[in-house]
């Protein structure tokens, strides 16, 4: 497609990194290695091994290299990202598995490794999970690097940048992101993406702005095109006007006093005007993200996802090494720690070799999260226990996944007796009244809520699930997720059944889908009657701000006009005009 000279042209993609940037383009050329494909003999078959040995071993010392520049001059946290490249490296299913392939086929090492590799990556693409599906990269970029290493091809460089431009590419690679020159860049954009990318990371640790998932957007500029990104709405403007320049420069200097001023507020209680309390949470996937959400001013954690502990290793963690997470993270908060027990199976993908992967045709309505521990009850088991004898460190509770029903729930809560008997029969400490709830996010388990209420003391709606289940919506399908409607007035009328079955019953309910981290949605949802909210933690200075500026009258009022409207596009434009009428202060 040709570049679009001249005119101002406005697109549009994902919010990814907010920030707004105005500069010339370096446009990344997307060159693919050309992969070689041959025959080979018997004879040859162990110097294609010790090739690809050699190239193991190139690739693991080129990561841990760009790991230690990556600690030096970003951090640890940021650093982590390629303990998952030095990972695949180990991942003796995927080196085994090229062996195999290249012993059975007859043909070269790099033929078998990009095979067996891209059965990998198929398989996470999949995935029903933004943060798992972009892990997909991290076994694409491993192979992009081992290839490289196999044929002799070089691979493009990023180390040196001309002075401040706006990086703009097909996808840039988790390893191009990390050897970035970060002192000329001042924005990235990417065709390709979300917000979990590791582009995005790296932006966000930079405070750069990142726009991404815009198409085919690098095929329709040229090197060295003038161009503003705003990371805030995830618009790219190509050609900027004299006009949009001024009115950018306004925006991004209001921007930036508004993200002061909030951060400012985040330290203080999170009652209303009227001084009904709120709590705010955070959600995290790693222990180390729980100092994150202390800075930001958490209530505490709201939803630990703990697969994550299972995602890039070898074998399954250990009870003990769980043990040392959940007590790490309940120590630094020093407050509540709500654990979600294993959403695994299905649609999530487990790299542990102990761990078989299990192919289904709709992994949405499938074998996961409780379904898969109540069958894997030595893992179920093991997690519980960790749970249990971290208890004694903080006020934990458990939350179970995926609960469609009372007789699940009880299952759960069965085994975590057991768990209970074995460790006082071992003498080990915990917290024998450990709260337990049950996350609801299947229409079955909220329609017949109050059914559950005997058997836990809180529930928490996961609104992700919920939501496309209740629509019957597949949020990352593109040709329906417009459809994926939260102010639909069948969801609200579902939560307003879940709120009164909890109420009756007498028991907790907060929320931790991701409506719970927008502001717009904030007022609705105290008025419905949720006394606690769970989100990423960077998003609690902006929820915290609304909750401070209203009344709860107010947010009764909202939940009434939503319960009582018909049209979903007329809850969410009131939600839109309440919302701004509270941030007018800070504008």
């Amino acid at each position: 497609m040709e570049s679009i000279q001249g005119e101002e042209k406005r697109f549009h993609g994902i919010a990814a990194s907010p920030g707004i940037a105005h500069a010339r383009v370096f446009l990344l050329a997307q060159k693919e290695l050309t992969i070689p494909k041959y025959k080979i003999s018997s004879d040859q078959k162990k110097g294609e091994i010790k090739r690809f040995e050699e190239a193991l071993l190139e690739t693991r010392k080129q990561i841990q290299g760009i790991r230690d520049e990556i600690k030096e001059s970003l951090g640890e946290d940021e650093a982590r990202i390629f303990d998952a490249h030095l990972l695949v490296l180990e991942d003796r299913a995927l080196i085994d598995e090229s062996i195999h392939e290249m012993e059975k086929t007859g043909e070269n090492i790099e033929t078998a490794l990009w095979d067996v590799g891209n059965k990998y990556i198929a398989a996470f693409d999949q995935i029903d999970d933004e943060y798992l599906r972009e892990r997909a990269s991290d076994l694409r970029d491993v192979m992009r690097r081992l290839l490289s290493n196999l044929t002799g091809q070089k691979l493009h460089q990023l180390e040196t940048l001309p002075d401040g431009v706006i990086l703009v590419a097909r996808d840039i690679a988790p390893s191009d992101s990390a050897s970035i020159d970060k002192s000329n860049l001042k924005g990235i954009v990417t065709d390709a993406g979300s917000k979990t990318s590791h582009a995005v990371i790296v932006a966000r640790s930079m405070n750069l702005p990142a726009v991404v998932g815009m198409g085919d957007f690098s095929e329709r500029i040229n090197h060295n095109d003038v161009v503003l990104i705003d990371g805030y709405e995830g618009s790219v403007i190509l050609n900027p006007s004299e006009d949009t320049l001024f009115k950018y420069g306004k925006l991004k200097s209001e921007r930036r006093d508004i993200e002061k001023r909030m951060i400012e507020h985040a330290k203080e209680a999170s009652a209303t005007l009227d001084g009904h309390p709120v709590k705010l949470m955070g959600n995290i996937e790693v222990p180390h993200e729980a100092q994150k959400a202390v800075e930001l001013g958490a209530d505490g954690i709201g939803l630990f996802r703990t697969e994550y502990l299972f995602m890039n290793v070898n074998s399954l963690p250990t009870e003990e090494q769980q043990f040392k997470a959940y007590k790490q993270v309940a120590e630094v908060m020093g407050d509540t720690v709500i654990i979600r027990t294993l959403d695994l199976g299905g649609d999530k993908v487990l790299s542990a070799a102990d761990m078989p992967l299990i192919k289904e045709s709709n992994p949405f309505l499938g074998y996961r999260a409780v379904r898969f521990c109540l069958e894997h009850e030595p893992l179920f088991r093991a997690q519980l226990r960790a749970i249990l004898r971290a208890s004694v460190h903080g006020d934990i509770r458990i939350m179970y996944p995926m609960i469609s029903g009372v007789t699940e729930l009880r299952r759960c809560n069965d085994l975590l007796d057991r768990c209970k008997e074995e460790l006082q029969e071992e003498g080990v400490a915990f917290n024998e009244d450990i709260i337990t709830g049950a996350m609801i996010e299947i229409p079955s388990a909220a329609i017949a809520a109050d059914t559950l209420v005997k058997d836990c003391s809180f529930f928490s709606v996961g609104t992700n699930d919920l939501i496309q289940y209740l629509i019957a919506v597949d949020r990352l399908n593109d040709r329906v997720a417009h459809l994926y409607e939260p102010t639909h007035p069948a969801v609200i009328r579902m939560l307003d059944t879940i709120i009164r079955a909890a109420k009756n019953g007498k028991v907790d309910v907060s929320i931790c889908g991701e409506v719970a981290g927008d502001p717009v949605m904030v007022p609705l949802l105290i008025g419905l009657g949720f006394n606690s909210l769970s989100m990423s933690s960077t998003l609690l200075p902006n929820v915290k701000y609304v909750v401070q500026n209203m009344e709860l009258a107010e947010a009764r009022d909202l939940a009434q006009m939503a319960i009582s409207e018909k049209d979903g596009s007329k809850i969410l434009e009131n939600l839109l005009e309440f919302y701004t009428s509270r941030m007018a202060k800070l504008y």
